[in-house]
This record gives C-alpha cells, sequence and structure tokens, in this order.
C-alpha cells in the first residue's frame, strides 16, 4: 500500500526554515511513496513560488533523491517550472487534467463520488483521492470504509484513501479496503 503525505502550513510551518525542519522530522519517521505540498494560504504570492515551493522541492530531493515522488497542490504550470513529478488537483480542475499532462506531469484529482472517479477516468487522471473515509474537521459525513471498499472494487483506477487517516489502526483498515494507498496530513506529523 502506498503512502501520500500531504503538507499543511498549521503543522509543517510558514517559512522554508519551518518547512525544512518539518520535512526532515517527517522522514526520520516515515518513508512516504508521495508527497504534496499544500499551503492554500499563499497561493497567490510570490513567497508560494520563490520559496516554500522550491524549499519543498529541494529538501526531498536532498532527503530522498528519486525514492518519493513530488507533487504540488493545484499548480500545474508552477509543478513543470519547479520539476515536480506531478499536481495534486481540486475537484474543481477535472478539465485541467488534459494540460497538466500535456506538460509531462502525473496528476491525482481529488473526489468525493463514484461521478468525480468516473470524470477522473474520462479525463485519464493518474490516480484520485476519495475522501472523506473517516470524521475529519469540516469535511462533512464520512464515507467508511465499506463504501470505500465498494468504490476500490468497481471503479478502475488507483484509489488513495484520505480524510481523518490519523492513526496505526485507521492505516491498516485502509491497507484491507484493497485501496492502492493512503493519503494523509496528521498521520505524518
Amino acid at each position: 500500500m502506498k503512502l501520500y503525505s500531504i503538507t499543511d502550513p498549521e503543522f509543517f510551518g510558514k517559512t522554508p526554515k519551518q518547512l525544512e525542519i518539518s520535512l526532515h522530522k517527517l522522514f526520520q519517521n516515515h518513508t512516504p511513496d508521495f508527497i504534496c505540498f499544500r499551503d492554500k494560504t499563499n497561493y497567490s504570492s510570490n513567497t508560494y513560488h520563490d520559496n516554500l515551493a522550491e524549499t519543498f522541492i529541494n529538501t526531498i530531493k536532498t532527503i530522498n533523491p528519486a525514492k518519493t515522488k513530488i507533487f504540488i497542490n493545484t499548480h500545474f504550470h508552477l509543478a513543470k517550472k519547479l520539476n515536480f513529478d506531478g499536481v495534486h488537483l481540486t475537484s474543481k480542475q477535472f478539465t485541467e487534467i488534459e494540460e497538466a499532462k500535456s506538460l509531462g506531469l502525473e496528476v491525482i484529482i481529488s473526489t468525493h463520488n463514484n461521478n468525480d472517479i468516473q470524470l477522473a477516468m474520462k479525463y485519464n487522471a493518474d490516480y484520485v483521492t476519495y475522501s472523506p473515509i473517516f470524521t475529519t474537521p469540516n469535511k462533512g459525513n464520512p464515507k467508511g470504509l465499506e463504501d470505500l471498499k465498494e468504490t476500490v472494487d468497481t471503479m478502475p483506477l488507483k484509489i488513495f484513501a484520505l480524510g481523518g487517516i490519523v492513526t496505526k489502526n485507521h492505516v491498516e483498515q485502509i491497507k484491507n479496503s484493497g485501496a492502492y494507498g493512503f493519503a494523509s496530513i496528521r498521520y505524518f506529523i
């Protein structure tokens, strides 16, 4: 089962130095197969591009060269410019999958139901996150493990379970669902 770590400035810091320290701590305890830089607070600022995203990719490449696939949230042009492996698009960006893939990027897209997953397949996304599986702050009612297993069994796409996965018991339950992997912020901190 693949491990997918997603960052958030609340837990990983808001400066390049804080981010770098947090990433080193993460890799002391885990070796994710995928990792995503996600910072919704700085999307429109130059800090996002010049400092944080660049610090993120350089730190990961130094810590774990060529092992972990490195993604950035939403910004596929920035992903291409900074040589990220891919982009994690939001559930409002289905029509941008094709453009991101034309840049040579792998694409993960957020999904919340089977119609979303079918759209992801139509546009040739490489992976989806499916959420929320467990209770997660501000994310609505959890889908639960039975829904996840049914979705994994009926949808021929690589599915990362997402949402409220914070304990080893949660991870074991996701593993038993047959999901391709799981994605989390809080599990990895």
